[in-house]
């Protein structure tokens, strides 16, 4: 299974990687705001924003899942990726986000990150959802919350310690 469902909230379109995403995806990776989520403080250079394109992209014809390119619907323009990701040093299959900078704000992260959490729950049964975090991404740290998650632990890897916050799926429906 490496075809990549498209996906649709109210006000985004999530839809697998193509080349020409890589221009906007060099640029949101850029931002050292953006970057810093990746472990970058200074911004990702052309080269590594297309290293995590093409991984990203991989991931979908390796696992059969991955993270989605999220575009605005009224404007298709890509705002960011959402999507679940499972590497071999992660503890479990993770949710995560990345937005670019001029979008923050705007619940994209976690809008998208629960159509790609209903997608898991009801196409590979997923019942339990972890997000590794970096303690200073605050950000990411409240989009988790959002999504009903709260802290399990720790996962040291790669030479980062991240914050697990983890949740039982489905999720509840906002409140």
């Amino acid at each position: 299974m490496s075809e990549v469902p498209e996906l649709q909230t109210e006000r985004l379109l999530m839809r697998g990687w193509r080349d020409e995403d890589f221009e906007s995806w060099a640029r949101i990776l850029a931002d050292p705001d953006v970057a810093r989520g990746h472990g970058n403080e200074t911004g990702l250079t052309p080269h590594d924003a297309w290293v995590d394109m093409t991984r990203m992209a991989g991931h979908w014809a390796l696992k059969g899942y991955g993270h989605w390119v999220v575009e605005e619907r009224e404007t298709s323009e890509l705002v960011g990726r959402v999507g679940l990701y499972y590497p071999p040093d992660w503890p479990q299959i993770e949710v995560g986000w990345t937005v670019a900078r001029g979008h923050w704000g705007k619940g994209y992260a976690p809008e998208a990150a629960r159509a790609a959490l209903a997608w898991a729950h009801d196409q590979l049964g997923l019942r339990h959802i972890v997000s590794l975090i970096d303690p200073a991404n605050e950000q990411s740290i409240r989009v988790a919350e959002k999504l009903g998650e709260t802290l399990e632990g720790h996962h040291s890897t790669r030479g980062f310690d991240l914050l697990v916050y983890g949740a039982d799926l489905p999720l509840e429906s906002p409140g």
